[in-house]
């Protein structure tokens, strides 16, 4: 059944407007162990998350001694590609280096 001009002229076409909001954010932690050289963090922090190699020192002394370090903030589906990065390189090279995620 198709409608008439006069049908038509009556209803206003209305859009549902959208809210648009910025991706939650996530720090990668970086944390602390017996195991892994420091050197190995300094080179994870430069390749994988872009640090300079003062900036990448500077929180690798973080990790050493407070236990943990924040390598950047990153969407999550950002942030967890790096992680996997992280623990694969980590493996390879027989390191237990653990990174994860928290919800800023």
């Amino acid at each position: 059944m198709s409608k008439t001009k006069d049908e038509h002229q009556g209803s206003v076409a209305t859009r549902d407007r959208e809210e648009i909001r910025e991706p939650s954010l996530y720090k990668a932690l970086l944390h602390n162990d017996d195991y892994t050289s420091m050197e190995f963090v300094v080179a994870i922090l430069e390749n994988i998350f872009c640090k300079t190699t003062s900036v990448a020192t500077k929180i690798m002394l973080d990790v050493h001694q407070e236990g943990v370090g924040v390598a950047g903030i990153y969407t999550r589906e950002i942030g967890e590609t790096k992680i996997e990065l992280v623990h694969h390189l980590a493996r390879k090279n027989g390191f237990p280096l653990r990174c994860s995620l928290e919800k800023i």
